[in-house]
């Protein structure tokens, strides 16, 4: 009963992260997809792979892992996605002719 008194006077703290996780979610998703069409249309194989694997820095708990394996961690780890999303929007975009792709893509259906 204390229990439940003392709760009623409390309010929710929101400190973003889950925010922050679905924005996550939300870029690796995006790059994950800017990889598969890379990788199945237009003979970019290796470069699609690589922008999968990419991808997988939005998914993964990064930096626990590397923690855990290599006993250190990267201190700014959002400033790593936002630099890395936009290498890969640049490299899709530029050199990797998203656009053509996707044309390509929509024709091959």
């Amino acid at each position: 009963m204390k229990d439940e008194q003392k709760l009623q006077g409390e309010t929710a703290v929101n400190d973003g992260s889950t925010a922050l996780t679905i924005i996550s979610w939300l870029f690796g998703t995006l790059f994950f997809a800017i990889g598969v069409v890379n990788t199945f249309w237009g003979g970019d194989t290796g470069f699609g792979i690589f922008i999968i694997l990419l991808s997988l820095v939005y998914f993964l708990p990064v930096n626990a892992i590397i923690k855990r394996t290599a006993g250190f961690s990267i201190p700014k780890m959002w400033l790593l996605k936002i630099l890395l999303g936009m290498f890969i929007i640049w490299a899709a975009m530029g050199v990797g002719e998203l656009f053509d792709k996707i044309e390509m893509m929509t024709q091959s259906i």
